[in-house]
């Protein structure tokens, strides 16, 4: 009876992000202000000039791709966006550092480096299959080696001794640079709440490895509560992974919030920029 009421929690989530999808699309197709004005592109015969793709790459703010040319990214959705970066820093600073900052004063440094190894090392579908969907075969390979080595030797995961070889520490990958390696443009620029800056491509590409990653169908014993479901369980291990990372980039978000005129267009800025150069890699 559990295994078939989870069946329809998936179904039922797979509803939801598909209603979530056509809403993105159709907020595409509507322009926001926001404080870097996008180019004025002239329409070509025959068409519509209040036409917009949400996956063309000629319309929004110029960013550098990471080799020397050119990519438009629209932000449509300013005004919503600037509403949910808000709530985030609330969040952050009121809630997420807080909770790091006490995780990290109980929880030894060592113990929260073991902790991130072991995330590390199961998420290896993710990355293993945009991998070898972009093409990259000596990243794969080097993707599972890493994976055995610190499966085996590395104490199920808990241990990195893979990271003195270069040849098993590729870039990381993920569905959302596997779109873009293929051409497929950004679409455009969206701040999620409590997850943070992302781009419509990135969001369908989520999807892609939330369906990749082992944890999305996981399910944790609690003593009080019983077994957790799948969605329950995806829940608990997100907390825990951003608090356990966030507990190491204290400090990070602060300094480039300080020293930014305008932040939300400087995470903005930095988020699409190194969104580029992964691709680029």
């Amino acid at each position: 009876m559990e295994k078939s009421d989870d069946k329809m929690l998936i179904v039922k989530h797979c509803r939801w992000l598909i209603v979530l999808v056509v809403f993105l699309l159709m907020a595409g197709t509507v322009r926001a202000d926001d404080s870097v004005q996008p180019m004025d592109t002239p329409a070509s015969e025959g068409e519509d000039a209040d036409y917009y793709d949400p996956f063309d790459k000629d319309d929004g703010t110029l960013y550098d791709e990471g080799d020397g040319s050119l990519e438009t990214v629209a932000d449509p959705m300013a005004g919503f966006n600037r509403a949910v970066f808000t709530l985030n820093d609330g969040l952050y600073f009121w809630v997420l550092k807080p909770v790091a900052l006490g995780y990290s004063y109980v929880v030894p440094s060592e113990i929260r480096v073991c902790v991130k190894n072991f995330f590390f090392n199961l998420l290896v579908p993710v990355r293993l299959v945009n991998c070898l969907l972009q093409g990259k075969g000596k990243a794969a390979v080097g993707e599972l080696g890493r994976f055995t080595v610190n499966t085996t030797l590395g104490c199920l995961g808990l241990m990195d001794p893979a990271t003195i070889y270069p040849t098993l520490n590729p870039p990381e990958e993920d569905m959302g640079q596997t779109f873009g390696y293929h051409g497929i443009g950004n679409g455009f620029y969206i701040v999620w709440p409590f997850i943070g800056p992302s781009t419509l491509r990135d969001t369908i590409g989520s999807i892609g490895d939330w369906a990749l990653n082992p944890f999305s169908f996981m399910q944790l014993i609690n003593l009080e509560a019983g077994v957790l479901t799948s969605s329950e369980t995806s829940v608990v291990v997100f907390g825990v992974r951003t608090i356990n990372d966030t507990s190491f980039q204290i400090g990070q978000y602060e300094m480039l919030k300080d020293a930014a005129l305008d932040p939300y267009v400087a995470f903005r800025d930095a988020y699409i920029q190194n969104r580029n150069s992964k691709i680029a890699q």
